[in-house]
């Protein structure tokens, strides 16, 4: 059976492979779009980014397209840094940081990673929209070297280990990016698109 491509909106060449590897064995590939992708996110909340993005890859590739927008949301932050994760600061290591300075006065530090994810056809109009949660807290100190972003500071619920530390088949096993790709993925299958 041939592979159903779907444009990811990303230009991101890590969240690619990622998604890949999750979708493996589905029949289903991901492929990132060509050309200039350069979406204004400027939604309120997860779903209307990954809208917003979608709608932008479908606009400039003519093809079924696929984003998500994640991010951190920490309790005792109220929700912070939320929608602005990727913007919280200048680089991964000073949003960390910024977040660790932010969260000392707290002893609340449940967390977590959301993701939706929106699927548009070839005109930009839904087709299907999930959201996938991985509940956890922020540890004090960083640790682990794999993955990206706040994965060094974020301990899932029933682990006493960092996003970091685990094996990226074990981070793609219980990611909100995997829950919420794994329920698009049956959408996907079980649909005639």
């Amino acid at each position: 059976m041939a592979n159903k491509i779907i444009v990811l909106a990303s230009g991101n060449p890590h969240k690619v492979k990622e998604i890949n590897e999750i979708a493996k064995g589905t029949g289903i590939e991901f492929v990132l779009p060509t050309g200039e992708f350069n979406p204004i996110e400027n939604g309120l909340t997860f779903e209307e980014n990954s809208l917003i993005k979608a709608k932008e890859a479908a606009r400039i590739s003519g093809k079924i397209s696929l984003a998500d927008d994640s991010g951190l949301c920490v309790e005792a932050l109220n929700g912070e840094p939320g929608i602005y994760s990727a913007r919280y600061a200048q680089t991964p290591q000073e949003r960390i940081n910024k977040l660790l300075k932010n969260l000392a006065p707290f002893g609340n530090r449940k967390a977590k990673f959301v993701c939706a994810m929106t699927l548009v056809n070839e005109k930009g109009e839904i087709l299907h929209q999930v959201l996938g949660e991985c509940h956890g807290k922020i540890t004090d100190k960083q640790s682990g070297t794999n993955g990206f972003g706040y994965d060094p500071v974020f301990m899932p619920e029933g682990y006493n280990i960092t996003m970091a530390d685990m094996p990226e088949e074990q981070k793609n096993k219980i990611s909100h990016r995997s829950i919420a790709l794994n329920r698009m993925l049956d959408f996907i299958q079980n649909s005639n698109i």
